[in-house]
């Protein structure tokens, strides 16, 4: 495996050092994301917030803004957390092992584990989707949770624990993937007793379709967005285009587009009119939009209508 991986493993921007900022800023980020999703984000927030320090003394507004279009906002509102403790609590110096990171805002086992494998050299095992899905395949049974971690444990490489840790997600992401694993190139296949035949459960949530209408009004250089509450379930004090519910028009939208949440596709409309007058709102200037916490359907809107500039060096 470790073979296979010093030859075969992915060039990613986290992956340049084991400097444990950055580690632990990727996982965060990875959580429930693709890579090339992530990418540009990473590159991004670690231009804005370059240490824990920056981080922690940062508004919360301008995390969230960064985080924009990374979807799962409680996992920034936890890394701003998080990176306050460290600097009043600990004075800016990081965890050393998986047990204190478990102590801090937004980290469970599987996080804590990875950051102290990969930046600190801890004999610790990892596993995530990926680590389940190869270590059923090369069991040839489906295993509960508990002995997938002993699994994992026993095939840790105790000498390069983090990048064995990482050899198999990149195995499972890369090669031994959920419906089409590769297995003529596999490094382990020989040793694998399913050789990608072990029907593992691919449960299709059912997607729900929406069609949702919202106003771009904008003129002299700003335009009217509204804020969420900051009670509200989703994506709390994101700012975003004021709704607007049509009964007949014959006119067409500006433009459209198709955005998803979760199990919920949008149908996305957007119409060049003014504002409900109901709505209470701000006027925001264009030349603001990129350092305000948009959610990421505003984001692909706006970006969309060329009203997105970028931030300034």
């Amino acid at each position: 495996m470790l073979a296979w991986y010093d030859v075969h493993a992915r060039d990613l921007p986290w992956r340049k050092d084991r400097d444990p900022y950055r580690v632990w800023v990727s996982e965060i980020m990875l959580q429930q994301t693709r890579v090339a999703a992530v990418l540009s984000h990473y590159r991004e927030f670690l231009r804005r917030f370059p240490s824990v320090r920056k981080l922690a003394v940062a508004k919360e507004s301008a995390v969230l803004a960064a985080w924009s279009g990374l979807g799962y906002y409680r996992r920034a509102r936890m890394m701003h957390a998080a990176a306050k403790k460290i600097v009043r609590e600990r004075k800016g110096r990081f965890p050393q092992n998986s047990e204190e990171w478990r102590e801090l805002p937004g980290i469970g086992r599987y996080t804590a584990a990875a950051i102290a494998s990969i930046a600190f050299g801890e004999p610790i095992a990892v596993v995530d989707g990926n680590v389940e899905r190869v270590l059923q395949r090369f069991a040839g049974r489906p295993l509960p949770a508990r002995e997938i971690w002993l699994a994992a444990e026993d095939l840790l490489d105790r000498k390069r624990p983090g990048d064995f840790n990482q050899a198999l997600m990149e195995l499972g992401a890369t090669v031994c993937s959920p419906r089409t694993p590769a297995c003529l190139v596999c490094p382990v296949a020989t040793l694998c007793v399913s050789r990608g035949e072990l029907p593992l459960r691919l449960e299709a949530s059912r997607q729900v379709r929406r069609t949702i209408n919202y106003a771009l009004d904008c003129h002299q250089g700003k335009i009217f967005l509204i804020q969420r509450p900051a009670h509200a379930n989703l994506m709390a004090g994101m700012w975003e285009l004021p709704e607007i519910h049509l009964t007949q028009t014959a006119a067409k939208p500006a433009f459209k587009l198709r955005h998803s949440i979760t199990v919920t596709d949008y149908a996305v409309r957007i119409w060049k009119e003014p504002a409900p007058t109901h709505l209470k709102g701000n006027w925001i200037p264009l030349k603001r939009l990129h350092s305000l916490p948009l959610t990421g359907l505003a984001r692909k809107t706006l970006s969309m209508a060329g009203l997105l500039s970028k931030p300034q060096n």
